[in-house]
């Protein structure tokens, strides 16, 4: 497998982590899928959505892929009014990451992010390496020190 930016990035900050890869099937990235295929607790994968605030800034939040944002939350996480996703066409121009392989760690430019509070119930969690077919796994804990991020209820 080659290494991802995610990859290099996690291993330069010295974090202890694993990668599970799985066949990607085009007609449907679910992140449940995604779970059953590496055989782990849907719980414990979590996606990486994209959103815009009132005040047209960027804002990242991981949720559990079995959960949806909850956006009124999101915006009051962030300290907006208002949030709204991110248009599917913008995600590759402004993360360099395409749907289903959507990572919080090394995307283009460092946007504020948030992963939901429910990671902390996990002693490790399961991102996207930054490509379809790759997840990578390591504590939740780790994953907030090497992108910034806050804990918050989203969903």
């Amino acid at each position: 497998m080659p290494k991802t930016n995610v990859i290099r990035i996690i291993e330069t900050a010295g974090i202890n982590y694993t990668t599970q890869d799985y066949d990607v099937t085009e007609d449907d990235l679910s992140g449940e899928t995604v779970a059953k295929k590496i055989g782990v607790d849907p719980e414990s994968v979590f996606k990486t959505l994209v959103t815009i605030g009132d005040k047209n800034s960027h804002f990242v939040f991981c949720i559990p892929v079995t959960t949806e944002l909850n956006l009124k939350k999101a915006a009051a996480a962030s300290g907006n009014k208002k949030i709204e996703m991110l248009k599917m066409k913008d995600l590759l121009p402004l993360t360099g990451y395409i749907r289903g392989g959507c990572s919080p760690i090394g995307m283009k430019k460092k946007f504020p992010t948030y992963v939901d509070e429910t990671a902390q119930l996990f002693d490790n969690i399961h991102i996207s390496a930054g490509i379809r077919g790759t997840q990578v796994c390591l504590s939740p804990d780790s994953l907030i020190g090497i992108i910034d991020g806050v804990y918050a209820d989203l969903i």
